[in-house]
Parts: structure tokens; C-alpha cells; sequence
């Protein structure tokens, strides 16, 4: 088919950038485009800092499908899209080392394109993909099968679909069909990890349940009984020792004196 002849697919190569701060935009904020649209790409700062290059050192670069690479003149405006000289791939690049990541742009001459999202999400993030179709008879939404590596996933009624809570098991090549107006190129989904966060401090101890106690005490109570009783014994038995020592017979002889 040639909408999937001419496509290339969406991919985020991370390329060494040293110190750069810079990034890649696409506007309108998508990777898919039919002939004759009209998009702009641009390289944006990700932090401000003065120690930083200039913005205007940087300059938008782009690889066409036959290989050769190219600046795009600044600024890089695309007014009327044609597969063969405006799908490829586009970085922002300072010199040798210095490059963004890359962003492959697909214009298909086909009926059908999928919205995506350009970037990496981040897990956990709700994405949408839309299923646009520029024949008279798709206005409004149409009925479209979402597939990802080539394994139907979604249908839906209105072309638009939404996946929850991402995850890496949702990464892969998507694209949509629209039966009788035809399928869209493919672009590719990439899931990063969230940001570390800081170290989640470590749990209480657990407190000894109320039934637990009682189960302890019920075994240690004839135990604990039966010391206090030796003690008791132990003690009556001391005092009983010590009186009879204390009036025992005497050896001592009275005598009484008549008058």
C-alpha cells in the first residue's frame, strides 16, 4: 500500500548531547501529516541557565528517506508536505556530539493518519490516539481498528481511542484503519519509567494485637502463679525459722527470795 510504502516510523533515538539542553518540537504536535499539510519543527531549550549556549547556536537537521542529510532552513516551515522530501527524521544539532533526539516525520499521500503522541510518555500517563480521515465521508468520525505490531487492539466507534495508565507493555508500532478509506503509517509508542522520587520511609512496627496478648498471657499465667506461690511459701517459712529461733528454751536460773 502506498501510505505504508511511503511511512516511516515514529522512533526517539537518544543521541549524545553533552551538555545540551535542547529539544525537538513538532507543531502541529504530531509525527503524521497528509500531502500538501503544513507543519513547522523548531529546536526549544528544556532549562534556562546563562552558562548555557545561545538558542541561535542550534540549527533544525533532517535525514530524507534516500539518505541525505541536510539543515532545514531556519525557520524550518513545511507549507506543502510531500512524502518524498519531507517524511524523515529531524534533530536539533550545535556540532559534532551535540544533538537532540531525533524525530521521524511521516507524509503519506494515503486518506488516513494516527495522532500520537511525538514523545516518550511516562507510565502511568492516559494517551490518546486518533484515527483522523480526510475523506468528505469521515467528517465527524468514523469507526476505526487500532492495532499495535500489527495485532488488532481497539476498535472504536468515533476513530478515537484512549489507553490508561501506560505501561512498557504498551509500547510497540500503532497505527489505525478505516475500512474503505485505508490504514494509516505506522508510529512508534515508547514508555519511560516515572522520575525517581525520594526513598518511601520504612513502615512502623506493627502493634501487637489485643488477641495476641491475651493468647501470651493465658500461657504465662500458671507460670507467673506458681512463682508468686513459691515465693510466698518461701517467705512464710523464713519468718516461721526466725520466731522459733527468736523464744526457744532458756538456760537462765530464777530464784526467788522468801521473806
Amino acid at each position: 500500500m502506498e501510505a505504508a510504502a511511503l511511512s516511516l516510523l515514529l522512533l526517539l533515538n537518544s543521541v549524545d548531547s553533552g551538555s545540551a539542553r535542547v529539544s525537538l518540537t513538532v507543531s502541529p504536535k504530531r509525527s503524521q501529516f497528509f500531502k500538501y499539510d503544513s507543519f513547522s519543527v523548531s529546536c526549544e531549550e528544556e532549562e534556562q541557565s546563562e552558562e548555557e549556549e545561545q538558542l541561535s547556536g542550534w540549527r533544525v537537521m533532517k535525514r530524507t528517506k534516500d539518505g541525505e542529510v541536510r539543515p532545514c532552513p531556519a525557520p524550518c516551515s513545511i507549507t506543502a508536505a510531500f512524502p518524498a522530501t519531507d517524511s524523515g527524521a529531524y534533530w536539533c544539532e550545535a556540532g559534532p556530539g551535540r544533538a537532540s533526539s531525533t524525530v521521524n516525520v511521516s507524509v503519506t499521500a494515503g486518506s488516513v493518519v494516527l495522532e500520537s503522541p511525538v514523545r516518550p510518555v511516562t507510565e502511568g500517563d492516559n494517551v490518546t490516539l486518533v484515527c483522523v480521515c480526510r475523506l468528505s465521508r469521515c467528517r465527524g468520525g468514523v469507526p476505526a481498528d487500532f492495532y499495535r505490531d500489527g495485532l488488532l487492539v481497539r476498535n472504536s466507534s468515533s476513530g478515537v481511542t484512549t489507553v490508561l495508565g501506560v505501561s512498557k507493555a504498551d509500547e510497540g508500532l500503532y497505527r489505525c484503519e478505516v475500512s474503505g478509506a485505508g490504514v494509516s503509517p505506522e508510529s512508534r509508542l515508547t514508555v519511560t519509567a516515572p522520575p525517581a522520587g525520594p526513598a518511601a520511609p520504612h513502615p512502623p512496627p506493627p502493634l501487637l494485637s489485643v488477641s495476641f496478648l491475651v493468647r501470651h498471657l493465658v500461657v504465662a499465667a500458671p507460670y507467673l502463679l506458681s512463682t508468686i506461690l513459691l515465693g510466698l511459701v518461701y517467705r512464710s517459712r523464713a519468718r516461721e525459722q526466725k520466731s522459733s529461733t527468736a523464744t526457744g528454751p532458756s538456760n537462765d536460773v530464777i530464784m526467788e527470795i522468801s521473806p
